[in-house]
């Protein structure tokens, strides 16, 4: 089991049984005679074309005996049906009938009811917040297989600069014993940046996942034939999705098309996942030097791509 810590484990703990309490998992479910497996299972037929028992067993991952106890008292009350599968003779799927429907109806009014009240406890102006929250805890605990990460590399807008910042300067301290002399370094940078902005010439990105703030990229000017790759960083739980390559190809076409001939870079040697991206995408290393920054000791280099 992989290792997780015990605060972390209590907090979950305690918000579990918070929410079950609050949306009242602890009752039979709206005050009715249903359990809430039930409902899930009536929901499902509702919503979906007929399908097999099994079908239901894998995705609400319900016991098959308990799920065939259910199945049969929805069958005895008439609110289910068997049919024979198309494509398969000796299978069978299950379907809602229309008394079934008429059941479940108003399970799914009064569940929508209770939820609105619910909502309608959280002031207007907060409820934004609290649905973002909800969807980010919806993306983060779906199983891998089934999650479908959202890529968008965007233009930066007011807030992006200072989270840019913020980023190297807690990234790099932490993974690679950086001081603040560095985020004041990145600080100037992003200033300058925004200062002598030519939309022409120069351009920032930043990668958002899941729409989340993951990474950020920006290529100024150098001199009129040359451009100059900048902040070039991803948030640790972005990694291996590729985007540290995206936005350096990203730079590397908007270099191309701004006219410039030479695309240059400085960085430091011991960025090693950084530097196999430049050298994959063609630049080279043409200088190097020891040097003390950063309250460390470090060798900078240069690399650069001939466009």
């Amino acid at each position: 089991m992989p290792s997780v810590a015990k605060s972390h484990v209590k907090a979950v703990r305690a918000f579990n049984r918070f929410y079950t309490q609050r949306i009242g998992v602890l009752k039979r479910y709206l005050d009715t005679d249903f359990t809430l497996t039930e409902v899930r299972v009536l929901y499902e037929l509702a919503h979906r074309p007929p399908l097999a028992a099994r079908d239901l067993v894998r995705e609400l991952e319900l016991d098959a005996g308990y799920l065939s106890r259910i199945l049969r008292r929805f069958e005895d009350r008439g609110w289910i049906a068997r049919e024979t599968a198309p494509h398969d003779g000796r299978q069978h799927l299950l379907r809602l009938t229309e008394p079934g429907y008429a059941v479940f109806a108003p399970l799914q009014q009064k569940s929508r009811d209770e939820t609105a009240a619910l909502l309608a406890t959280v002031p207007r102006d907060a409820r934004p917040q609290l649905i973002a929250a909800l969807e980010k805890v919806h993306r983060m605990l779906e199983p891998a297989a089934a999650r479908e990460r959202r890529i968008v590399l965007r233009d930066p807008v007011p807030g992006d600069m200072g989270w840019v910042v913020q980023q190297h300067g807690e990234l790099y301290a932490r993974e690679y014993g950086f001081d603040w002399t560095f985020e004041a370094l990145v600080a100037e940078i992003a200033a300058k940046f925004i200062r002598d902005f030519d939309p022409q010439r120069e351009k920032g990105w930043i990668a958002e996942v899941d729409g989340e703030r993951a990474g950020s990229v920006f290529l100024v000017r150098q001199s009129a034939q040359v451009a100059k790759l900048r902040l070039l960083i991803l948030r640790p739980e972005a990694r291996g999705l590729g985007l540290g390559g995206r936005l350096t190809d990203a730079c590397i076409a908007f270099a191309r098309a701004a006219g410039y001939r030479k695309l240059v870079l400085w960085t430091q040697d011991n960025l090693t996942a950084a530097r196999a991206i430049y050298a994959s995408r063609g630049f080279v290393l043409k200088a190097s030097e020891p040097n003390e920054a950063f309250g460390q000791k470090l060798v900078s280099e240069t690399w650069e791509l001939v466009l």
